[in-house]
């Protein structure tokens, strides 16, 4: 490993890299780092450098709540120990490169607060059992002139949605983006004027959860660094305006089991597939609030905006929180895969991946009874219809989502008991803060977190 990394550190510098991000996101799904010079990175790569072990405890407003026993005390020190085959320089911060961290104990052992881990577990289980699975983001956020107060009043293109008219004055931004991702090994689908205010989307190429969820944060520091570059301010918040569409960042994932993805069916998933559907449908309250877990994010769920209000799924409906997507004669049934919409960038993304793959696989061991699809928006039935079909709101207060996480122990043990704590605490304080102040002020708070 030191000679693996004394090597990289002497090719970035010869290229004139300066130092580098050990980046990790929290559980807020806020990105944090400590940047190391590039000759302390072969140091790093065994050792680590040393953190506060209360990142764990920070909340959405960067305070620190102390109300988890596990982590009581401003004592406590961790290591960060960077991912060195996930290196990679930053084409848009060329003085700079990027890896992301393992969080360990201060003696090298696992620290069970360490999220990245909480997934590696679960992909080894999947690994156990004979599965393996595919994740990859599409991405929402909202563009605006740098120094604006806010997006509404000052959008960094005024559309129309799904129109290369609105991107011709981003032009530059456009091509910086597509080259940056490329140079950084991260490969688009696709980016295009999405229907919000001044709102872009661009999906993420399917790769293993882990490397998913690295790609997510490689790509907010492009995307950032991107804009920043071209005069603009970029915006993952889950919500930048009430009566605005928000920013989902929708997770989709697949299951295979000897090459074979479980989720090819005629039309709709069969067997195996249909109970990985119903895993995450029966689980989908206490998913939400891993997946989807700020103030703001319960804001957003609302029904018409396409962000999942009601608990439910269907054939590419795209009301629904969970949207199947089949393999056709054009793209083959390998391309089959199902969105989770209930998902945006307050969430831990390993995190995120974790309890939906545990999820999954506890309704494919469970043979978890997938009901029939729905294809309209249940936000217009009337109470007594939804009632009918069994179709439920999500939890939409983060006191409701922490009673669903709680009676859940297929999601909440995913996490751990020590996590698990952390993660409650950090919710609890957001929520104490914000219940002291009006919608429009929380969405303000939170519209440069992310």
């Amino acid at each position: 490993m030191t000679k693996a990394a004394s090597a990289a550190a002497k090719d970035l510098a010869a290229a004139g890299v300066v130092g580098v991000h050990l980046t990790w996101a929290d559980n807020n799904g806020i990105p944090r780092s400590r940047v190391v010079p590039i000759g302390g990175l072969a140091d790093a790569a065994v050792r680590g450098v040393g953190a506060t072990s209360l990142f764990a405890v920070f909340d959405s407003h960067d305070a620190i709540t102390y109300a988890h026993s596990g982590l009581g005390t401003p004592s406590g020190d961790i290591r960060l120990v960077p991912v060195m085959e996930r290196l990679r320089r930053l084409a848009g911060q060329p003085a700079l490169a990027w890896a992301p961290v393992r969080q360990l104990a201060a003696d090298g052992s696992p620290w069970s607060y360490c999220q990245r881990s909480v997934l590696e577990r679960q992909v080894a289980e999947a690994a156990k059992r004979g599965l393996e699975f595919r994740a990859g983001y599409e991405l929402e956020f909202s563009v605006a002139p740098a120094g604006s107060e806010d997006v509404v009043s000052a959008p960094g293109h005024r559309g129309p949605a799904y129109s290369p008219h609105a991107l011709i004055g981003l032009d530059e931004f456009i091509a910086a983006l597509l080259h940056d991702f490329a140079a950084n090994g991260l490969q688009i689908g696709q980016l295009h004027a999405e229907y919000g205010v001044a709102q872009l989307e661009l999906s993420l190429a399917a790769t293993d959860p882990v490397s998913a969820a690295d790609d997510q944060l490689l790509a907010r520091q492009t995307i950032h660094a991107a804009a920043h570059a071209h005069g603009l301010v970029a915006s993952f918040a889950p919500m930048i305006g009430l009566e605005a569409a928000g920013n989902g960042w929708h997770l989709h994932t697949s299951v295979r089991r000897k090459g074979r993805n479980l989720l090819a069916g005629d039309g709709v998933p069969e067997g195996d597939g249909a109970a990985y559907v119903g895993g995450l449908l029966r689980d989908l309250p206490a998913l939400t609030a891993i997946t989807a877990p700020s103030v703001p994010s319960t804001m957003r769920l609302r029904p018409g905006f396409f962000a999942g209000a009601y608990a439910f799924w269907g054939v590419e409906n795209r009301e629904a929180p969970l949207r199947y997507i089949p393999g056709t004669a054009l793209l083959g049934v390998e391309h089959a895969n199902v969105e989770l919409k209930t998902s945006d960038a307050s969430a831990n993304p390993y995190l995120a991946l974790a309890v939906v793959l545990a999820a999954g696989m506890a309704g494919i061991k469970d043979s978890a009874v997938l009901p029939e699809p729905i294809a309209e928006d249940p936000g217009g039935w009337s109470e007594g219809e939804r009632n009918t079909a069994g179709v439920l709101p999500l939890p939409a207060s983060p006191s409701e989502q922490d009673t669903a996480l709680l009676a859940n122990p297929r999601v909440s043990g995913a996490l751990g008991d020590e996590l698990l704590g952390a993660f409650r605490a950090v919710r609890a304080s957001d929520a104490t803060w914000a219940a002291e102040r009006a919608p429009e002020e929380i969405v303000a708070a939170h519209l440069w977190r992310y």
